[in-house]
């Protein structure tokens, strides 16, 4: 019998030590801060589950939940539909496919700060665009006094900056779909709507898998381009868990809190993605007969 070389585990021991100090050493010390009171850098004192017990029962903390969770399903409720529009929308060949790629990519090269600063100048009454604009049509818009306001103005900022990226993916996915289906969908005379129902959406069903989420992992974490807009304002309108945490670690020096809240909120984010993903893997499977190009209709 072929003796095992087990000398190819040192080829992954870089990625292994990388993993240990980028991930596993800070979750190890956020633990470990969830588990004690720390009144000063000498002194500690062990207080068990008893920061998770206050944490739960923060009536700020639902708050923020019940708002994060409120945006991060109309982020996908708005991204993933128009994604798959602007991608059946661009050209599949020629120059023109590489402009627009190009023109629709600009935006995720825009840093999140700097996202949110363009958006607090551009709804600006006195000198953006959009509220001045909304101003003249005589529609009372103020994303620093109205919690509606600020709600969806931080709400089309995400879709105008992470919209291209799930356009991007459903373009590569459209892409790579063999054109023996097109073929066979023209000679059986099927519609526009047959196609994308029969053949299109169950072979982008991977690729919306991977946009839903990554777009509801960033979205549920969320931090930079509210808190550059709006400061989390007006009242708590737009204070979302990630701001809530920072409010905690750095505003207030609660750590013992904060670390608990961070494992929770670390949890809470695992059990959303994997309840997600089981969903995504059952909705739109197709039967065999739907998947066979010559049954489309």
């Amino acid at each position: 019998m072929k003796p095992l070389n087990q000398k190819a585990w040192l080829l992954v021991l870089p990625v292994i030590v990388c993993v240990a100090f980028s991930a596993i050493l800070p979750l190890m010390t956020v633990v470990n801060y969830s588990v004690q009171d720390i009144i000063s850098p000498e002194r500690r004192v062990f207080v068990g589950t008893e920061w998770f017990a206050s944490v739960m029962r923060d009536e700020d903390l639902h708050a923020a939940l019940l708002r994060q969770l409120g945006f991060s399903l109309a982020v996908l409720a708005v991204e993933i539909p128009l994604g798959i529009v602007l991608a059946l929308s661009m050209p599949a060949t020629g120059w023109k496919a590489s402009a627009v790629l190009v023109v629709v990519a600009l935006s995720l090269l825009i840093p999140w700060n700097v996202v949110g600063t363009i958006w607090q100048i551009y709804g600006r009454a006195d000198i953006g665009l959009l509220g001045a604009a909304l101003q003249k049509l005589g529609i009372d818009y103020s994303y620093t006094g109205n919690a509606r306001d600020a709600w969806i103005t931080v709400l089309v900022m995400d879709v105008w900056h992470w919209t291209p990226l799930v356009a991007l993916l459903c373009y590569a996915g459209l892409r790579a779909i063999p054109d023996a289906y097109y073929q066979a969908a023209r000679i059986d005379g099927a519609s526009k709507w047959a196609v994308f129902r029969y053949i299109q959406l169950p072979k982008l069903r991977g690729v919306l898998m991977i946009a839903v989420l990554l777009r509801f992992m960033d979205s549920f974490m969320i931090y930079t381009e509210p808190f550059v807009l709006t400061g989390g304002g007006p009242g708590n309108a737009t204070t979302f868990l990630s701001q809530y945490l920072t409010q905690k670690a750095v505003g207030q020096f609660d750590l013992g809190p904060a670390a608990a809240f961070s494992l929770i909120y670390f949890l809470i984010i695992l059990l959303l993605c994997f309840v997600l993903y089981n969903w995504m893997q059952r909705v739109g499977t197709v039967d065999a007969g739907a998947a066979d190009p010559g049954a489309v209709r």
